[in-house]
């Protein structure tokens, strides 16, 4: 990646060079101009029409030469006439000579600006390639760039290309789906691609490409509809992301474990667990939960190996470490669990309600 100093010193030199020719071109299209008006007036002084000396003024200044309009026949209008000639030609020429600058300079400006991608492109080893700047390709970039993780961004719309430079991203505009800008991407050289268009058939064709491209990089791909997910393994993919299920399922998690967002620090230790293959999470006991008044031992019973039950903190402020199966669950605790499994169905044994109590022949709630 380009550091901030140098790309800013490299902007400030552009604008530098640029700006020379820009002024150039300004400042002569106002003397040209200047002298156009001057010029007609002084004909109209003359004597001729206003229609007469705009026109005369404009063949002698792109010394056009058709001829002349009304006779020059005096002394003020032959010094006016060779005036306009000196002036207005000796502008137009200074005026043609801004403009092939100016052009000039902004295809160069353009080329080097390109190139100098491409060579930032082929210094990269080890990357990561994201295919598509939209919400998910956003948010990646932003971590790889925390993560101090080289990556490089394929964009095919130029607007959220222009968007992810500015944020001094580095992107290369281009289809992923082709397989020359994923060579250019240096696919080759890669680590990990990330396929997260919000198009199934674009991501497994990009899948497609890349494992053909480079058997040995990881493939990360984003899938829509839950008939996309073994499309993409087949094509190649080691992991399959479903932001729709993921969502749909925190939000689940959300529902049955609302004390979790309570714990402090909690991401530090969930990640720890992850590598465990463990989660953690706290639930909250109800006076309607089955597990109120309960044992731990009861709990973990239920919950089938599901979890178990690392701390309680009483509502009066106790706080119970490694409880003894024996210890009951009461209304009010917060129990923080390590989940193994699925948490769904942790977070169901806890927020399933307690069975009616029979009297005779009738129930009780």
């Amino acid at each position: 990646m380009i550091r901030d100093d140098d790309s800013s010193a490299l902007t400030q030199g552009a604008n530098s060079v640029l700006g020379s020719p820009l002024r150039l071109l300004t400042g002569t299209l106002i003397f040209v101009l200047a002298v156009y008006v001057v010029s007609t007036c002084g004909f109209v002084y003359a004597g001729w029409p206003f229609g007469d000396a705009a026109y005369m003024v404009l063949l002698t200044v792109f010394s056009v030469g058709y001829g002349e309009i009304r006779p020059v026949d005096t002394l003020f209008l032959r010094w006016w006439t060779s005036a306009t000639i000196m002036l207005g030609c000796t502008g137009m020429i200074v005026l043609t000579g801004a403009l092939v600058q100016v052009f000039t300079l902004f295809q160069f400006r353009r080329l080097l600006g390109l190139d100098k991608m491409m060579t930032e492109i082929e210094k990269l080893t080890g990357h990561v390639i994201i295919c598509g700047y939209g919400r998910i390709g956003v948010q990646l970039a932003k971590a790889m760039t925390e993560a101090k993780k080289p990556f490089l961004i394929l964009e095919r719309d130029h607007a959220k290309a222009e968007d992810a430079k500015a944020q001094g991203f580095l992107c290369m505009v281009g289809e992923a789906t082709h397989e020359e800008t994923l060579k250019a991407a240096g696919i080759a050289r890669a680590k990990v691609l990330a396929s997260v268009l919000p198009d199934d058939a674009a991501n497994v064709f990009i899948t497609l490409s890349a494992r053909n491209l480079n058997p040995a990089i990881e493939i990360i791909a984003r899938g829509e509809a839950p008939t996309t997910e073994n499309k993409l393994f087949h094509a190649g993919a080691d992991k399959v992301v479903m932001p729709t299920h993921i969502g749909a399922e925190r939000i689940v998690e959300m529902i049955l474990y609302p004390a979790t967002g309570q714990l402090d620090d909690i991401g530090a230790v969930r990640r720890n667990l992850h590598d465990f293959g463990l989660d953690i999470e706290m639930v909250e006991m109800g006076a309607d939960s089955a597990l109120t008044g309960e044992t731990v031992g009861e709990a973990e019973r239920r919950g089938n190996g599901a979890f178990f039950v690392v701390q309680i903190d009483r509502a009066s402020g106790q706080s119970i470490q490694h409880p003894g199966e024996d210890v009951t669950l009461e209304q009010g605790d917060k129990v923080m669990l390590v989940v193994r499994g699925s948490r769904l169905s942790a977070g169901a044994v806890f927020s399933a309600a307690k069975a009616p109590v029979r009297h005779g022949r009738s129930f009780a709630g």
